[in-house]
């Protein structure tokens, strides 16, 4: 089958040389050897139908762009669907996007740890951007659909299949809209959709069956993270459905260190989760979430159903504490948790100001973990039939992993 990539870039080059326009994929089989960009006023548009797959050749996808990866800034390879600097871009329709990514990317994940650790060492001591190439031997695996430096973006309608690592990653962006999606993505990295030191988000009506969780807010990691000191804020997350066993609806972190506040998360149903509401970082991170409201979450069973934690793995030796603070969380109702509540600050930066009314746990393993909390309040907590207080939290272990 011919490589469709030639003709669907230069329609997209073409509309936006007359000011934009929709480019439309038909009903059938597409094959897509190397990345698509969108261009300001396009819009690609999916047929009920159609299916756009792309192909594992990893030199299509040069040359490199400049993206962020895992909240590091770093020139590799290109997103499959990528825009960069553009406005009044869309991607919509009811046709499929296959990334194909667990047969050609997830295998590059087993020597990844050391080509990490460079990126995290040239982020943490300011290395300049123009000596952070990371191609060939040195590969990351590239994301799904990336917008990057963007404003005014919609992605609707369209089914997202086999992700090689984060699936929508809005980086950098304002006024975006997430509506309708469909993630069906099973490994492990999967993310739905990362809303990355963005504003103004609205993601709503989506489905994620996914390998990680269906919507992790972020803004950048550590001394990299700080340097660009962009917020995410002002998002809301609404009417979404999650089911999985290694991630959870929606997670703060854990590359948080420009900060995360102003969130709405609401009306979430979740029959199966490893946790449903995660709050992640460690002292490598600094940063601060706040503002944060929560309400109408229904939980099957899962793993742990609400954490806040600052012991987050991939710790490098650092010493700034995050902060968590002045959140809302209410109307949770779980089936099953093996823990309902835990929460773990530091002792220089406890976790402040948390307020959980109306949560229902029917059957929790164990009900309330605690250290380092302060002005928490519990208003009709009920787990395994008995109220919760804060007099009944136990102490959290240190190292300890849920």
């Amino acid at each position: 089958m011919p490589d469709a990539r030639p003709a669907i870039q230069a329609a997209i080059e073409a509309a936006a040389a007359v000011g934009g326009g929709q480019i439309v994929i038909p009903k059938g089989l597409w094959l897509c050897d190397g990345p698509l960009h969108l261009r300001t006023r396009t819009e690609l548009h999916l047929a009920e139908g159609a299916m756009l797959r792309f192909l594992g050749n990893a030199e299509s996808y040069l040359p490199a762009v400049l993206t962020r990866w895992e909240g590091t800034e770093v020139y590799s390879y290109s997103p499959m669907i990528f825009a960069a600097e553009v406005s009044d871009v869309a991607i919509t329709g009811k046709g499929t996007i296959d990334g194909q990514g667990e047969a050609n990317f997830l295998p590059w994940r087993a020597g990844q740890e050391p080509i990490k650790a460079v990126l995290r060492d040239m982020g943490r001591d300011s290395v300049p951007l123009s000596e952070r190439l990371f191609v060939g031997e040195r590969r990351l695996r590239p994301h799904f659909v990336q917008f990057f430096r963007c404003q005014r973006v919609l992605v609707e309608g369209v089914t997202l299949r086999d992700s090689p690592f984060w699936m929508v990653h809005p980086v950098y962006c304002q006024d975006v809209t997430v509506r309708g999606i469909t993630c069906i993505s099973r490994h492990i990295n999967s993310d739905g959709v990362d809303p990355d030191s963005s504003q103004r988000v609205l993601i709503e009506d989506c489905h994620f069956e996914v390998g990680d969780d269906g919507v992790s807010i972020k803004s950048g990691r550590d001394q990299d993270g700080w340097r660009v000191g962009i917020a995410s804020e002002d998002i809301v997350i609404r009417n979404c459905f999650y089911s999985g066993k290694t991630g959870g609806a929606v997670a703060i972190g854990s590359e948080m260190s420009g900060g995360v506040r102003n969130v709405w998360i609401e009306n979430w149903r979740l029959p199966l989760s490893n946790h449903a509401l995660y709050f992640k970082a460690n002292l490598d991170r600094g940063g601060l979430i706040e503002d944060i409201h929560i309400r109408n979450i229904a939980i099957g069973e899962t793993d742990a159903a609400i954490i806040f934690t600052n012991d987050y793995h991939s710790y490098r030796g650092g010493n700034f504490p995050p902060r968590f603070e002045k959140m809302w969380i209410s109307n949770v109702r779980v089936q099953k948790a093996k823990y309902g509540l835990a929460i773990q600050g530091h002792k220089t930066a406890p976790v402040r100001q948390i307020h959980i009314a109306n949560m229902q746990v029917a059957s929790a393993g164990t009900p309330f973990e605690l250290i380092h909390g302060e002005d928490l309040t519990l208003t009709n907590v009920v787990m395994n039939g008995r109220a919760v207080t804060l007099s009944d939290a136990v102490a959290w272990a240190p190292g300890k992993r849920h």
